[in-house]
């Protein structure tokens, strides 16, 4: 894991330089501005996603540190916890606590969801909003935490001391090295329109990357049970249900997603290092079909995205249930 994160590293510092300091030709600044967002987003991915969990090293300092990489390129690493660790993964897809499939009246992405009218164009109009998703993060979201202590309809505590400390100086530094250093060599109008640039193709990965495991016709969306108010399923056979793979035979996107296409094993072992999920999958595939679970995956990324694009088709048709 340290020679991987070498690597990216490596590869954000060199597109990072070429990009503002070497770069003279339009079609050079926008090859090295996707590269750069490519690599922001594969460590991510990679670094930050794994220490979050807690899985990127055996040591807690390293993974505390490691999960600042977040704070960094614009995020909030204690926002993140809070939403994904927390409340994701221990609500995933049950309509109403999941913040992940919450997207307000945008568009309907559980069948438990309420329709508008407008939703029977959502799996047209949607792509754009993806690309939106890491600036939302970094200039809208995480100051939305700290100002009134909720991630959607969940009430979480509000950041306090060193990690309102964290939060100011990770916003800071994200400012330095995206817009003051640029505009040091830069017009303002080219630095906004690379900006614009690389974080769309920022969002639109980790959107994609994310929802295509949860919201597609074979992910399961189930409630409480009315009179108990508990879920059917116990919590390993409800991760594996509600959870999809997807290229489980491309070595090359495993490597750059962190494992995140490997989404069962992350869902079911989330405190293991992802480089371990391949290996895993062979036994947890084994285990679902003993007990009877099925076991989801996507031929590659591309059969993933007609997926969700279906499903979302499928739910922007009115009164459908998506067939759950």
């Amino acid at each position: 894991m340290y020679l991987k994160t070498a690597i990216l590293c490596a590869g954000l510092g060199t597109s990072y330089g070429l990009l503002v300091f070497v770069a003279a030709e339009l079609w050079q600044g926008l090859a090295l501005v996707v590269l750069l967002a490519l690599c922001t987003t594969a460590i991510g991915f990679n670094v930050q996603h794994d220490a979050g969990h807690g899985g990127y090293s055996e040591h807690v300092w390293v993974n505390r540190l490691a999960a600042c990489t977040l704070d960094l390129i614009g995020g909030s690493s204690g926002r993140w916890r809070w939403k994904h660790t927390v409340i994701h993964h221990m609500f995933v897809n049950i309509t109403g606590y999941d913040d992940d499939i919450e997207v307000g009246l945008l568009a309907r992405m559980s069948p438990h969801q309420e329709w508008r009218w407008w939703h029977r164009w959502q799996h047209l109009y949607i792509w754009p909003f993806y690309g939106l998703l890491a600036f939302k993060m970094q200039l809208v979201d995480d100051f939305r935490y700290v100002i009134t202590g909720k991630l959607g309809r969940n009430r979480v505590p509000r950041p306090r001391g060193g990690e309102i400390a964290l939060l100011v100086v990770g916003k800071l530094s994200f400012l330095g090295w995206a817009f003051a250093v640029p505009l040091l060599r830069h017009p303002i109008l080219t630095v906004a329109s690379y900006y614009a640039v690389g974080i769309s193709v920022i969002g639109a990965a980790l959107s994609l990357v994310f929802i295509i495991p949860h919201v597609v016709e074979k992910a399961d969306f189930p409630l409480p049970r009315e009179e108990t108010g508990r879920m059917e399923h116990p919590w390993a056979v409800h991760q594996a249900r509600v959870t999809v793979n997807f290229a489980m035979q491309n070595p090359v996107l495993t490597w750059l997603l962190g494992g995140l296409n490997y989404h069962k094993e992350h869902h079911l072992f989330p405190l293991i290092c992802h480089v371990n999920y391949p290996g895993m999958s062979a036994a947890v595939m084994e285990t679902c079909r003993d007990f009877g679970v099925p076991y989801h995956a996507y031929p590659s990324f591309s059969a993933g995205v007609a997926a969700h694009y279906r499903w979302l088709r499928r739910l922007g048709l009115r009164d459908q249930d998506g067939g759950v």
